[in-house]
């Protein structure tokens, strides 16, 4: 196994990839801070995204997210001869320059990119990384080789926007005034300052913008395409072998120049996250060390009055916030899997304090930052995320502590919250739903049109209610408190749960009571009636349904929301808002499934080899298009491309949960 800040082969390119625009500008990479800001760009150094940028600060964490500091180019000046190591596309498509083809190397140590930049003899180093608890971002050159000085010339293109918008400049006119050390950028009148500061370069300070940058993912999403950028300084250095530059941006007037500190600060807090996954059983193949990694880039601050110590999930970089039903399925893979008991403990008790009406909330906007409640499946999800920690830890304060908002959270069930959310007294199902509204995880929405509104009984949220209720009788019996009502629950839910079962399918329906009747789609929903602690179905109906599952939806990269055979599949996923929403739940791959594929397989087949060959496939994508973490989604037809999200929350979670369940599977069979 190796050091978790070490150099991976599989993700060290050279220029095999490095010098092959197609491949380079497809591989993004991705920096985080802890408190929701972060830093992303693709290898070849182009923008391709409205959300790249090198400072992305959260200025109301873990919200408020702001491009600040776009991008630098750089340029190199050794024996006479100019090396532009930067590369821009504009408008038109044409790219000027081309400084990848300079791209020697590319690898990552940890979770911080490296560059490798060759000019004749010379070697110059970039690194990228950000301060845990600080919108702080340091880039830094070293030159590792070379015979004679080395001139940098940097020029510092910044911005100020919302990090979903694009800039079209006309005349805005931002405020740049020189300070010790560099330089602050203010932007508009009453909005906070920020900085780019180095110890090692002087500043020229300037004001022109770029205009007519062309962001090719943005249109091939069919978004606004275009942008522009100011150009508010140049940094100017002469380095000789072995010196180093560091250019520090950040929110901070004061923030610590002292790279050498900084860097040892952010890998002492990685090799501390990777001891803590060894301790935890966690002994793996490097993939899962990065995967480790990788997780904690999704746990982010979310203090308040109450308890400025909150804490939360990230659902996906670069645009998800944190989503309650998220948070709950990613806790035991980011948290348990990794050795992190107090960090999953943080996020069961701020979520605890949303909680409304029996409700976890869905969703915290960007905008209003007031929680939206409209999800079915988030507070039970939150059942099982207790169990998960419990199990873990046995740690029955935490339980007591939060008894009371279950009980509570069961009761609004039984007696009806919103959106139609009931227990059915017919046959002891949950009921939910109502026009317009998309409560299940199945949640694409454009304008009026719910794409799958899936009102009525839906199979996996009533797998989660029955696991729900025999997860509040054991917890009721834990704590000492009456437990019946909760086993006859349970008892009623799993009865009526047979209803699902189609014989002549050989798997569930998808849902039970709707508009329309009862919904036959193959979906990998019925997955959660198998892979959660208890399941409602027999031994032969569990290794029917995955059997299915496994040739219908199946992939290298997770599970398809709906078999190719069905009128409704669509199997690439782009195009416009209306062309890519249609498609997302009718087809499209989603990563985070493979997790309860690979738990049902367990359960049906008890062969913990078998189950974790599936696994291994999906870890690939740890080298194609986000380098070290894992993609939202991917077509459904192969050859499955990654889109989406460039790091998804669950997606790295259920790899990791599903990873020590089949190693604890393998030791105890």
């Amino acid at each position: 196994m190796g050091c978790g800040t070490g150099t991976y082969p599989i993700l060290d390119f050279g220029r095999e990839v490095c010098g092959n625009l197609g491949l380079a500008a497809s591989r993004e990479w991705l920096v985080t801070n802890g408190i929701g800001g972060y830093a992303s760009g693709t290898v070849a150094g182009l923008l391709t995204r409205r959300y790249h940028g090198l400072l992305v600060a959260a200025l109301k964490p873990p919200l408020g997210r702001t491009l600040l500091l776009t991008k630098l180019d750089e340029a190199a000046a050794y024996d006479d001869q100019v090396y532009f190591l930067f590369a821009n596309r504009w408008t038109g498509g044409y790219i000027d320059p081309t400084g990848f083809v300079h791209l020697e190397r590319f690898r990552l140590e940890g979770t911080t990119p490296v560059w490798t930049f060759a000019c004749a003899d010379a070697l110059l180093e970039k690194r990228i990384w950000m301060q845990p608890g600080a919108n702080t971002t340091y880039i830094r050159y070293d030159l590792i080789r070379a015979s004679a000085p080395l001139m940098l010339a940097i020029k510092a293109l910044v911005n100020y926007r919302d990090h979903h918008s694009n800039t079209h400049a006309s005349d805005w006119r931002m405020q740049i005034e020189p300070v010790a050390r560099g330089l602050q950028v203010t932007a508009f009148d009453g909005v906070a300052p920020f900085y780019l500061l180095s110890e090692q370069a002087d500043a020229m300070l300037q004001h022109e913008w770029y205009r007519d940058f062309y962001l090719s993912i943005e249109a091939y999403r069919g978004l606004d395409a275009q942008e522009d950028h100011l150009h508010a300084a140049t940094f100017h250095t002469t380095l000789q072998a072995g010196d180093s530059l560091t250019l520090v941006a950040s929110t901070q007037a004061n923030p610590n120049l002292d790279s050498a500190s900084a860097y040892a600060e952010r890998q002492v807090h990685e090799q501390q996250l990777l001891h803590q996954a060894q301790a935890a059983g966690q002994a793996a193949p490097w993939w899962m060390e990065q995967l480790v990694l990788a997780a904690d880039q999704f746990i982010v601050h979310r203090p308040s009055p109450d308890d400025p110590e909150g804490l939360t999930v990230m659902a996906g970089y670069p645009w998800f916030e944190d989503w309650g039903r998220d948070a709950m399925i990613s806790l035991p893979g980011l948290a348990l899997a990794t050795g992190r008991p107090r960090v999953a403990a943080r996020i069961l008790r701020t979520f605890a304090r949303f909680v409304d009406r029996g409700m976890l909330p869905n969703r915290f906007p960007e905008v209003s930052e007031l929680p939206e409640y409209n999800t079915v499946d988030a507070t039970l999800w939150y059942f099982q995320a207790i169990r998960a920690y419990r199990a873990a830890t046995r740690d029955d304060g935490l339980l007591r502590e939060l008894f009371p908002v279950l009980r509570d959270t069961i009761a609004w069930h039984e007696r009806g919250t919103r959106y139609q959310i009931h227990v059915d007294p017919d046959d002891g199902l949950l009921y939910a739903g109502e026009e317009g509204v998309q409560l299940t995880w199945m949640d694409a929405k454009v304008g009026n049109w719910v794409v799958t509104p899936r009102i009525g009984k839906a199979v996996e949220v009533n797998a989660l209610w029955y696991n729900a209720l025999r997860n509040m009788a054991e917890f009721a019996r834990l704590l000492g408190q009456p437990a019946e009502h909760y086993d006859l629950l349970a008892q009623r839910a799993r009865m009526g749960f047979g209803r699902f079962w189609n014989e002549a399918a050989g798997y569930c329906y998808d849902v039970l009571d709707g508009p329309d009747g009862d919904d036959a789609a193959l979906r990998p929903n019925q997955l959660l009636a198998v892979s959660l602690p208890h399941s409602p179905l027999d031994e032969r109906q569990q290794r029917a349904m995955v059997d299915v599952c496994a040739r219908h939806l199946l992939t290298s990269h997770g599970l398809r929301s709906l078999a190719p055979g069905h009128p409704a599949y669509l199997g690439h996923y782009g195009g416009d808002q209306y062309q890519r929403d249609a498609a997302y739940h009718q087809g499209t791959v989603w990563g985070w499934l493979i997790g309860p594929f690979v738990s049902a397989h367990l359960r049906a087949y008890r062969d913990p080899a078998l189950a974790q060959s599936y696994l291994l496939p999906v870890t690939r994508q740890l080298t194609d298009g986000s380098v070290s973490s894992i993609h939202e989604v991917f077509d459904g037809a192969p050859p499955h491309t990654p889109r989406g999200c460039i790091a998804q929350a669950w997606s790295v979670a259920e790899l990791l949960r599903a990873w020590q369940l089949t190693e604890e599977a393998k030791r105890t069979r």
